[in-house]
């Protein structure tokens, strides 16, 4: 990916930008107000984030999918505004058009949590010469956490990114990376599992771990299994997911709170006799 990391010896910090009513954390956050969001993405590339993920379209469980035209409307001012600013900017899309568009408008990294499987994906990714991140998931977002069940999750989850690799390769797709998919239909066992296996999806392609803030953090921290904390609560336990996944090979950690990944990341090196 053509985005220089500012943490030496780390992974790539990849900040959320939701421009969505309904996102699962921060959904309505910033609503119409382009200058807003703008300035949420400045804010995190100051923490220290390498590059911002703008998305117009929640993934999250039970989500509804949006129409072309209005995911047009949330996205591309936020992304034109930002690359304006000098930032580095990737977008967060299933749709092929959508990401013509916001890489035409500078963005310079598609995020897919569809792995690129619309029509025309791969040959419009091929065509924009852009970065691609592709997810495995489960079903889709309406229905993928009704009940998700596999044989062996870190076999099957790696076959497919593998499979998608080589499809996007032959396509002429020349830089991809993928994700894990991590809280996109699996259960909090088959989200453990992947996340002590990053070593195996970082020998098919750099890998982008995204634990932010997910349900499978308050999972953990509750005797029971119920979610206690909302969201917004899951701080301690999301940075500690992240230290976890850089030091199990993560190539790029995508994260709500970008400050305290990045000291979080810094600490972590510094004790581990990398340098301060």
């Amino acid at each position: 990916m053509r985005v220089k990391a500012k943490i030496t010896h780390g992974p790539l910090v990849m900040g959320i930008l939701n421009v969505t009513p309904d996102s699962f954390s921060d959904g309505g956050r910033y609503g119409d107000d382009v200058a807003r969001a703008v300035e949420a993405g400045l804010a995190m590339m100051a923490a220290g984030a390498d590059i911002v993920d703008v998305g117009g379209e929640s993934t999250r469980p039970g989500a509804a999918p949006v129409d072309m035209a209005e995911e047009r409307r949330r996205v591309l001012p936020v992304v034109t505004a930002l690359v304006r600013a000098g930032v580095p900017v990737s977008v967060d899309t299933m749709k092929p058009a959508i990401a013509r568009a916001a890489v035409e408008a500078g963005a310079s990294v598609w995020n897919d949590v569809n792995a690129l499987n619309a029509p025309d994906a791969a040959e419009t990714a091929a065509a924009l010469g852009c970065s691609v991140i592709v997810m495995h998931m489960q079903g889709a977002p309406a229905t993928m956490q009704a009940d998700p069940r596999y044989r062996d999750v870190v076999g099957e989850v790696a076959d497919y990114l593998r499979a998608r690799v080589r499809v996007l390769a032959a396509a002429g797709v020349r830089d991809v990376w993928v994700d894990p998919g991590i809280g996109f239909g699996k259960t909090l066992a088959q989200n453990v599992a992947l996340l002590r296996a990053l070593p195996v999806f970082a020998q098919i392609a750099p890998v982008l771990v995204g634990a932010s803030r997910k349900s499978f953090i308050g999972r953990i921290e509750t005797a029971d299994g119920a979610v206690a904390s909302h969201e917004t609560a899951r701080l301690g336990g999301s940075v500690a997911a992240a230290v976890f996944a850089a030091r199990q090979g993560a190539a790029m950690l995508r994260v709500h709170d970008v400050a305290e990944t990045v000291q979080a990341l810094r600490v972590a090196r510094a004790l581990e006799g990398d340098g301060a």
